[in-house]
């Protein structure tokens, strides 16, 4: 059981840490950003910049650790606020629908800038290997990658809370989610709210992006397509524009996908997956709004 539940956290750590991202901008400019994914992919692939495999491997296997977490944080953090500069700024009083198709658009401008670079062969990186050595709590092995993992994503849960509810401006990233409108007419700076918004999204790209080099070794161009898909099903259940929603979806799909995968008799774990989409189904049935739907909100998903 402590095997599983470790297994769920760490599992649902990321789909949380992704729908945060994705409810973040969708709180501040009702955009879902397909494009999220993609952020994640590019920021590994900074580390490979600018090289052949060999050179590849030696900077992401040799570079401190207190330099490597930062640094792929700023990538996710740039590529982002760089779109938003871009990209969505023109479509500030588009559609919905038009920055979604945007969105999709720059997801596929940046994958194919990657597939230029790096062709579509996944790349071997060595990025703290030293995380991979099992630790033993309580009877349950596990790698310490997937505990720091866990702890990480809480802590960072819980100092982006913070952020949002204690200062001004995360203050002002409340309002505008509330009323983008309203708040500019009382003073709030659109640019600079967008843009934080857009740099946080980044950087939990970034975080996204180390946890899963770390844990698989390789850096592929389509490493954050999964993981974008389910965390915008967690943010679209959990309440569109809430975070709190946002987080709690992405552990619940987490464990979800876990449970399933260990209660499954072996010939239906295949179509692990369809079952956690059909409970997703049944959740909106009778929660259209989300589990936890945003104040002042009262679309429908």
């Amino acid at each position: 059981m402590l095997q599983v539940l470790f297994d769920a956290l760490s599992l649902g750590s990321l789909y949380a840490l992704g729908a945060l991202g994705i409810a973040l901008i969708f709180g501040v400019m009702r955009l879902v950003n397909f494009a999220h994914g993609d952020v994640i992919a590019f920021s590994v692939f900074a580390l490979l910049w600018p090289s052949t495999d060999a050179v590849a491997i030696v900077f992401a296997g040799h570079m401190p650790w207190f330099l490597l977490i930062p640094f792929v944080l700023a990538v996710g953090a740039g590529l982002s606020v760089l779109s938003e500069i871009v990209v969505f700024r023109r479509f500030r009083h588009a559609s919905p629908a038009t920055m979604m198709i945007a969105s999709f658009a720059l997801g596929f401008v940046i994958r194919y800038f990657l597939l230029m670079l790096f062709s579509s062969r996944p790349k071997s990186i060595s990025l703290l290997p030293a995380l991979s050595q099992p630790v033993e709590i309580l009877g349950a092995r596990m790698p310490l990658l997937q505990l720091i993992t866990i702890l990480a994503t809480i802590v960072m849960l819980i100092a982006l809370s913070v952020f949002v509810r204690r200062t001004r401006f995360g203050l002002e990233m409340r309002a505008a989610a509330e009323n983008f409108t309203m708040a500019r007419m009382l003073g709030v700076r659109a640019n600079r709210v967008i843009m934080g918004a857009f740099a946080l999204s980044g950087a939990l790209a970034g975080a996204i992006s180390i946890i899963l080099g770390a844990q698989t070794g390789t850096a592929d161009i389509q490493m954050g397509g999964a993981v974008m898909l389910m965390a915008f099903i967690a943010t679209v259940i959990g309440g569109l524009g809430s975070l709190e929603g946002a987080v709690l979806a992405g552990f619940l799909l987490g464990a979800a996908s876990v449970v399933m995968q260990t209660v499954l008799p072996p010939e239906a774990r295949p179509f692990r997956d369809a079952f956690v989409y059909g409970a997703v189904i049944l959740v909106l049935l009778f929660r259209p709004q989300g589990l936890i739907a945003a104040r002042g909100t009262k679309e429908r998903v």
